[in-house]
């Protein structure tokens, strides 16, 4: 996902050649996290589960091969995402760029990384919208 152009600021220059280099190069392409491949279509079911085409295995969402009953109808809820890979701050501090604070994770797990901080915003902007609310509107019933 891009950078906000208002959080711009707080990413070193060489931000692209970095990340570039902690997804390609010590990745090696792949989800630090699951272990999904960068720009593949993959097939998951939504909890975490993913089929891993090259070994030809159903991994859990930490990329541990697991074993799916064959009586369940996988693939009428298999669904089809496609993969990208971002580069993360693991201490979510934008300055520390070191190669141990820095990971390779696909859209899924930077998503369960990044939740207490997409919480922390939802909040702040309910409570930023009620506010606002209670300045101009009165009080709400």
């Amino acid at each position: 996902m891009p950078i906000r152009p208002e959080h711009r600021f707080f990413y070193p220059i060489d931000w692209r050649e970095l990340s570039m280099a902690i997804r390609f190069g010590r990745a090696q392409g792949r989800c630090e996290s699951c272990g999904r491949p960068h720009g593949q279509m993959v097939y998951h079911l939504g909890d975490g589960r993913w089929w891993d085409a090259e070994a030809g295995r159903w991994r859990d969402g930490w990329g541990r091969r697991i074993r799916v009953r064959s009586g369940t109808d996988i693939l009428g809820r298999a669904r089809r995402t496609h993969v990208v890979l971002a580069a993360a701050h693991r201490d979510h501090d934008t300055a520390n760029n070191a190669d141990a604070n820095l990971a390779a994770f696909c859209q899924r797990c930077h998503m369960i990384h990044d939740r207490p901080e997409h919480q922390r915003r939802r909040w702040r902007t309910l409570f930023r919208r009620k506010a606002m609310g209670d300045l101009f509107g009165g009080p709400y019933a």
